[in-house]
């Protein structure tokens, strides 16, 4: 989920050079803030077993983490 907001994030907010970071604070929460006023939603192509099964590798770096 998380790199499919900021792949949209890149290509929405991000196409050109930001001179500071403060700019870039500000275009990132206004950004933020229109995305969550949108309510969007992701519409997963496969069920949540298949998932699991398929990213278990993942899953398996994250257990590790904890």
């Amino acid at each position: 989920m998380a790199e499919i907001e900021l792949a949209a994030l890149v290509g929405q907010c991000l196409d050109r050079r930001i001179p500071d970071m403060d700019q870039l604070r500000a275009e990132v929460l206004a950004w933020a803030h229109n995305q969550n006023e949108q309510q969007r939603t992701v519409n997963w192509t496969f069920a949540q077993h298949n998932a699991r099964e398929k990213l278990e590798r993942h899953y398996n770096n994250v257990r590790k983490l904890l």
